[in-house]
């Protein structure tokens, strides 16, 4: 019987999963000396589990690599620097799997308390026989809350998380467009659930920033395609501790979950972030979102019509232009 818990047998299956069928074969025999040959790869990776007796027995096989752990943590959402070495992955794993554990035993001794289940947001929605209408001032500003709060919870030093971040709140080929500014404009796309949840991540977690959303009527647009895609405007400002660093401004492209109730899921980012530097000396100004609506339209008609992802001059210019952006510096930094 194994010796692995529950979250760790999860766990460990998910990562077995990250390995070729040759690897998996072959720690099966190594696993059992040759004395169970299994049908197949999901029989290998049962078998593998059963015949180890704990996660560290597992892990330090040489066939189980250093890079298939930093994977799967970050498939998680686990924030590790690439070169953390092997064992320490390991701790890092079993920490992890420790802490879904006792999520599961919370909610099981608490039946009647509300379950927490890590979606995106629940937009309260109003139904009729005929067709389902939704209210999309009040979804912005409900997803704007969530999104934020849920993102700068992950700063260290706002103490530890509330809920968990992490890729399983994108769709799978989302995509993130960064906007910023050193010496030289600099523009940097980032595609796919994993790595844009990461990036993300980093600003708070890495960098420390806590961005706070204005969501009065300058601060929030939204528009809607027939086809389901809302998009959202929001503008607010950059913060690390008690320094204003900046203003940023942010669309969201969102698609509703056809296999959840009530979900919606984020299909990309565009994000710029303005540093104060550019800015008039010793002015903050309120956050507007400086585009207008009919440009959320037009990109929208640009980005769906024909699968064609190229926007139109004048798209690009609305998001681009503007005050220039600079890196965030605050007042005593060089």
């Amino acid at each position: 019987m194994s010796g692995l818990s529950q979250s760790e047998m999860e766990g460990c299956h998910n990562l077995l999963g990250l390995l070729d069928n040759d690897e998996i074969m072959s720690l099966c025999d190594t696993v059992t000396n040759r004395l169970v040959q299994p049908k197949d790869r999901q029989g290998a990776i049962r078998t593998i589990i059963m015949y180890s007796q704990s996660v560290e027995e597992l892990l330090r096989r040489r066939k189980v690599h250093r890079e298939v752990i930093f994977k799967y943590l970050a498939t998680q959402g686990v924030v590790i620097p690439p070169s953390t070495e092997k064992h320490n992955l390991i701790q890092h794993a079993k920490e992890y799997w420790e802490k879904l554990a006792k999520l599961k035993l919370k909610e099981t001794s608490q039946p009647l308390r509300k379950k927490e289940d890590i979606r995106l947001f629940e937009q309260q929605e109003k139904e009729d026989k005929k067709a389902e209408k939704v209210d999309f001032c009040h979804l912005g500003k409900e997803f704007c809350h969530w999104f934020f709060k849920l993102l700068n919870s992950q700063n260290p030093l706002m103490g530890p998380p509330q809920d968990e971040w992490g890729p399983q709140h994108f769709w799978n080929d989302v995509k993130l467009r960064f906007y910023y500014r050193t010496s030289e404009q600099n523009v940097i796309d980032y595609h796919g659930a994993d790595i844009v949840s990461l990036r993300l991540l980093s600003l708070v977690k890495e960098e420390f920033l806590y961005l706070s959303p204005n969501l009065d009527s300058h601060g929030l647009k939204w528009c809607s395609s027939p086809h389901g895609l809302v998009m959202i405007g929001v503008a607010g400002t950059v913060h690390r501790g008690n320094t204003c660093l900046g203003i940023f401004e942010q669309i969201f492209g969102l698609i509703r979950c056809p296999f959840v109730e009530n979900t919606w899921k984020i299909k990309f980012i565009n994000l710029r972030i303005i540093g104060e530097s550019s800015l008039a000396p010793g002015t903050v100004p309120k956050p507007a979102v400086t585009f207008e609506q009919s440009d959320l339209e037009a990109f929208y008609n640009v980005t769906a019509s024909c699968g064609n992802t190229e926007v139109s001059p004048n798209i690009t210019q609305t998001l681009d232009s503007g005050i220039e952006d600079q890196t965030l510096r605050s007042g005593n930094e060089a």
